[in-house]
């Protein structure tokens, strides 16, 4: 805790004054272009992952970047999608999965949950990954199918947003863009799914090889 107290300090000090223009226009408005879904894993960052500043991003972290389909729980998580696309206006979405995520552990190891009931109910959001890894993944084992329960389940969550009313009208219009990510903790990639490819692809490998 003696760390957290020492950097709540310096950001008083230094990083507040550094940028006491940005916070003073902040303490008026929030104009935040992009929701960001993702998982309440300590090891990520969104501001550092994606170099935002504050005001930036609204933020959505939960076990297991899940979204409920809508009416299903109609909590904190679907009152913040209903406040960010319907008030705030957010342009874009991102749900943003992760290496090594401890709820789609859970997910592939039910058994492993017995004594965590509430995780074990929560994670009932994330059953349709379950599914979807069951009937296309059945064919691999160890880290390649707990990647694939990672990606599924990203694809899956972009789909539980789409129930969202505020979500839909707003893609019908087509002012509204849907992504999806996965993070490696361990080599700071960040896999992004193209439609078109129907696959996740690494857009800075990309731009190293065509020269950017």
């Amino acid at each position: 805790m003696e760390n957290v107290l020492e950097g709540l300090v310096t950001f008083q000090k230094e990083i507040f004054t550094k940028k006491k223009a940005l916070f003073g226009s902040l303490s008026k408005q929030q104009k935040p272009s992009v929701l960001l879904v993702t998982c309440s894993d300590s090891r990520i960052d969104p501001s550092l992952l994606t170099q935002t500043d504050p005001g930036d991003l609204f933020i959505i972290r939960n076990a297991g970047n899940l979204i409920p389909t809508y009416g299903s729980a109609m909590g904190g998580s679907t009152a913040t999608i209903e406040y960010g696309v319907s008030v705030l206006q957010v342009k874009d979405i991102i749900v943003c999965g992760h290496t090594d995520c401890g709820a789609m552990k859970g997910l592939l190891h039910p058994e492993k949950l017995q004594e965590l009931p509430a995780v074990k109910a929560w994670l009932q959001h994330a059953e349709t990954t379950v599914r979807m890894v069951k009937d296309h993944c059945a064919h691999l084992k160890g880290e390649k199918l707990f990647a694939a329960a990672i990606r599924e389940n990203v694809l899956v969550q972009l789909d539980h947003l789409k129930t969202h009313p505020a979500v839909a009208t707003r893609l019908r219009k087509g002012d509204l863009r849907l992504h999806g990510w996965v993070y490696s903790i361990g080599t700071g990639d960040v896999w992004v799914y193209d439609e078109e490819k129907k696959d996740f692809v690494n857009p800075s490998k990309r731009r190293k090889k065509s020269g950017k």
